[in-house]
């Protein structure tokens, strides 16, 4: 049995096209209770396919994960039905092949990381801030964030933030002091990144453009470095001036040195 799991309506419209072509699945929109409804699907070894943030399946399936030889497959797609990433037993369980077919169906990029030790993951910083915020607020609350991670500036192939950013010059210092280009994006290029985010600024929206910047930014550098879905491996975080996040996705080699 396949379970077709979605969160969203955009996620739920994506749902119904998948069940039209998968035989013997079932659509579960906003299942409740979720984590209970989810995990009695997973043990009783259905095949699950979210439309979700990694993340959220990531916290609900842990408690019941066994093994890579005995938990079912479980691939995770975004809204918009760009990529398909088997997320659990991909080679023992099938995720991987499955993956494939469902990527096939919608025409997407599938992503898979598993068992390749050519895939570099590519981590890229987003910061928003103040005009003229000093570079104190931003250093500071960049290093926050690497250690947060056990990263270093070194570990980060760029830092990314919004078009109205791209004169600011502190911003502008901070990137040339640890060697890393600085890239910005206008709001219609970085408003796709809005199903990753992890909350959704009103505010920030009304101001620029998009529902938050750090985020969006980080996450839009990472997919076009990498070629393949990114995933924010640190959520936004802020001082009195700024906001940073961070974004990862794996690419198939190294990134350029530097």
């Amino acid at each position: 049995m396949i379970r077709i799991i979605a969160l969203t309506e955009a996620g739920a419209l994506l749902a119904q096209r998948l069940a039209q072509h998968l035989p013997d699945s079932a659509l579960h929109f906003k299942p409740q209770p979720f984590a209970g409804t989810v995990q009695s699907f997973f043990k009783q070894g259905d095949k699950l396919l979210f439309i979700c943030a990694s993340g959220i399946v990531m916290r609900t399936l842990a408690p019941v994960l066994q093994s890579k030889y005995d938990d079912p497959p479980v691939l995770v797609l975004d809204e918009q039905g760009r990529f398909v990433v088997p997320l659990l037993s991909g080679h023992e369980g099938g995720a991987n092949h499955w993956g494939s077919q469902v990527a096939d169906l919608l025409g997407a990029e599938l992503v898979v990381t598993t068992a390749n030790p050519y895939l570099n993951p590519i981590y890229t910083l987003g910061m928003g801030c103040e005009r003229n915020c000093p570079l104190s607020y931003l250093e500071d609350l960049m290093l926050e964030g690497l250690e947060t991670k056990g990263l270093t500036p070194q570990n980060l192939s760029g830092l990314y933030s919004i078009d109205v950013k791209a004169d600011e010059t502190h911003l502008i210092e901070l990137a040339n002091k640890y060697q890393l280009p600085f890239i910005t994006y206008d709001a219609p290029a970085l408003m796709p990144m809005e199903p990753f985010l992890s909350a959704r600024s009103e505010y920030v929206f009304k101001t620029v453009g998009v529902y938050g910047v750090a985020e969006s930014a980080a996450l839009l550098g990472a997919q076009e470095l990498a070629k393949s879905v990114p995933e924010l491996t640190l959520n936004k975080i802020k001082n009195a001036k700024a906001t940073c996040a961070l974004a990862r996705a794996f690419s198939m080699s190294k990134p350029d040195s530097i």
